[in-house]
């Protein structure tokens, strides 16, 4: 049975993993922050190991060079424009129901 201390520690290396690596997660992470750090880190695998660059060149038809542009282009936006915050779309609700009750 793990004791006490053991646990601490445990969760001591979580914590340092957290702030070292930042596609590590944490509890508070959102499903699209989650999908954002999927993304980057898949396209930077793609353009680090040429192999999978020269795939993905054969298979589109293009240069490597120019996939590779294409996913470092990728790499800033790869998930689209964040979505709104859910506090921020529950007050907007709350205004509106306001509004409504006056008029």
């Amino acid at each position: 049975m793990a004791s006490l201390s053991d646990r601490f520690n445990i969760n001591s290396q979580i914590e340092h993993l957290q702030a070292k690596y930042v596609g590590t997660g944490h509890a508070d992470l959102t499903r699209f922050e989650w999908n954002l750090n999927i993304q980057r880190d898949s396209f930077a695998s793609y353009v680090g190991h040429h192999n999978m660059l020269s795939y993905f060149a054969i298979v589109e038809n293009e240069s490597i060079g120019r996939v590779k542009y294409e996913f470092l282009q990728k790499m800033l936006l790869p998930c689209g424009i964040p979505p709104k915050d859910t506090a921020d779309f529950e007050e907007e609700e709350e205004e509106d129901e306001d509004v409504e009750m006056k008029g």
